[in-house]
């Protein structure tokens, strides 16, 4: 009897003890453990979704795109747009791949696209630069000759691929020549390399607004240095 008694005992703690124990839990993995492409990843850009914070973007799924992309196109989302989701993940793409070809930063294009056109696809401004990167129709179609890119008129500009392909070719070219100096090269991008370098010639103060406009937006992207 006793013989019997300690087993069911020993059983009855041994089921207790099963009981009480946690079930254990899956661990996610952190978007940072994936590692990125370029060597200047956009880290968690902050969602601009109606959606609560906890509730995931209706995107396409993660794992289609390279992180950055995904960041990205996070951002672009819910922006004032003409664009479908297939176009804001061709924009997107775009965006990362060609700052990675022309070596920037791809935070600082997002940046300067936020600024020009506040991410409008159609956006017209009072001069008549035209895009996502405000580009005048002359320049737009010299960089589309010296860079093979197709050109059928501006309205070349509103096809928001091309426009990104030329926009970040230009900011790459005033990035040259003014030897890498972004603050130069943004000045540039805004009021004419023609005008900075007289500005420079003279020893006069560069303009400064749209340059601060852009560092601000930038310094928005988390991750941005």
């Amino acid at each position: 009897m006793c013989q019997l008694a300690v087993a069911a005992l020993t059983l009855l703690c041994a089921s207790s003890i099963s009981i009480l124990s946690p079930v254990p839990t899956r661990t996610a993995l952190r978007p940072g453990a994936v590692s990125a492409p370029t060597s200047l990843p956009i880290q968690t850009l902050p969602s601009v979704s109606a959606a609560s914070p906890s509730a995931p973007v209706a995107l396409a799924p993660t794992a289609e795109f390279d992180p950055v992309v995904a960041q990205v196109l996070s951002h672009l989302t819910g922006r004032h747009t003409q664009l479908s989701r297939r176009d804001l993940i061709a924009v997107a793409t775009t965006i990362v791949a060609e700052a990675k070809r022309h070596q920037l930063d791809p935070s600082l294009v997002l940046a300067v696209i936020q600024v020009e056109s506040g991410c409008y696809n159609l956006a017209v401004s009072h001069v008549g630069a035209l895009g996502l990167m405000q580009l005048m129709p002359s320049t737009g179609e010299e960089l589309a000759r010296k860079h093979g890119i197709a050109w059928s008129g501006e309205e070349s500009l509103f096809d928001p691929v091309v426009n990104i392909k030329l926009g970040t070719a230009y900011l790459k070219q005033l990035s040259d020549r003014y030897h890498g100096d972004v603050k130069l090269a943004l000045a540039a991008y805004n009021w004419g390399p023609g005008r900075i370098d007289r500005f420079l010639r003279r020893g006069d103060p560069l303009p400064t607004e749209y340059t601060r406009r852009v560092f601000r937006s930038y310094s928005l992207i988390p991750g941005a240095s």
